[in-house]
């Protein structure tokens, strides 16, 4: 790693870009930490062109972390519906109730009581402390790792979770600490804009700066070890509807894979058995009238799910498990459904 000589040039240069350059997002406008801390739950792992409608529907929806606080959980879910990882909004909502509970409604600004939270990590509480309190801590994503491991030649695998302290020491060194807020942001703004995989070295307002841009190295860092392949999972699903119009689904477990969400029925398959006989084997149910809806892959953290979906019919007078329900088309629209569901759905729409 080599040592940045100007940090002062290095943060007027990068201040100045930002705040000429900076795309105008709504949590931008704001300093209020509960609205900051929403933002960065859903901007993880999710594209900020996604995150702009969610974020403003949220905030007018739970305008206060009180009203977050005792949402009732399908209503939230529905709100999240499309933006993955559940469990992110799960974790915020028991976050928000211990500050209402414990903080009286204050997000705590230190970093030792804010990373006691449900689901705040160094990133998130670094990210609410300098963005909304402006003291200067640490908020190191991977945008962040990229433009810090180019400008100082740090040439360490970033999918090591210890080399994540290297970039959190030299942040805390490098950062303006008369604007925290703006320093970070601009780090992460660069990432997301300039210096990207691929990155725009001519438009990089610190380029002088960048000990991999003269040593023609930009292109090859951060290094990170490649990722374990996912498990590819086959399955099926089956949109079936009754004579009355109504669609038979069922509600997933409460932990584990897209908890508490809404689906059809859904079976693995495997070589040996056909979708239907793999659906009458699990649910012992055999509709009727089935045909084809449309094939695609999810993609989550650890497995890819490739699904095959039908829609079928049943007469009304089967019996259903009872872990099912029949719902109208409205009633569908309105639960909360995971992507895959969604995809199914709008297909039945689009028929």
């Amino acid at each position: 790693m080599q040592l940045l000589d100007n940090k002062v040039e290095f943060r007027k240069s990068l201040l100045s870009w930002y705040k000429e350059e900076k795309r105008d997002l709504p949590w931008r406008h704001t300093s209020n930490p509960y609205y900051i801390w929403v933002s960065e739950v859903m901007l993880q792992q999710t594209r900020v062109d996604t995150v702009i409608p969610y974020y403003e529907r949220f905030i007018d929806k739970y305008p206060t972390m009180e009203t977050l606080a005792l949402a009732e959980e399908n209503e939230l879910l529905k709100m999240w519906e499309g933006l993955g990882y559940y469990s992110r909004v799960r974790n915020l909502q028991i976050g928000v109730q211990e500050v209402v509970e414990s903080y009286g409604s204050e997000v705590p600004n230190n970093r030792k009581t804010i990373s006691t939270l449900k689901g705040v990590g160094p990133y998130t509480a670094g990210a609410v402390l300098s963005i909304a309190y402006g003291i200067p801590e640490h908020a190191v994503d991977g945008n962040v790792m990229r433009v810090i491991s180019r400008i100082l030649l740090i040439e360490d695998d970033i999918s090591i979770p210890k080399t994540k302290k290297i970039f959190e020491d030299v942040v805390m060194e490098l950062i303006d600490r008369n604007d925290p807020s703006s320093f970070n942001q601009g780090l992460m703004e660069l990432g997301a804009t300039i210096c990207t995989p691929k990155p725009k070295c001519l438009l990089c307002p610190v380029r002088e700066y960048c000990s991999a841009f003269f040593e023609g190295k930009q292109e090859e860092l951060p290094v990170k070890s490649k990722k374990i392949k996912r498990r590819i999972i086959p399955v099926a699903s089956f949109a079936i509807r009754n004579e009355q119009g109504e669609w038979l689904m069922k509600q997933r477990p409460n932990k584990g894979l897209l908890a508490n969400l809404w689906e059809f029925p859904m079976v693995e398959l495997r070589d040996d058995v056909t979708p239907l006989e793999a659906l009458i084997e699990q649910y012992n149910i055999t509709p009727l009238e089935q045909y084809e809806l449309v094939s695609f892959k999810h993609l989550f953290s650890h497995i890819t799910w490739e699904v095959k979906s039908y829609q079928a019919h049943l007469t009304g007078m089967e019996m259903v498990p009872e872990e099912f329900k029949y719902f109208s088309a409205e009633e569908v629209e309105a639960l909360p459904k995971a992507v895959p569901v969604i995809k199914i759905w709008e297909e039945i729409k689009n028929v």
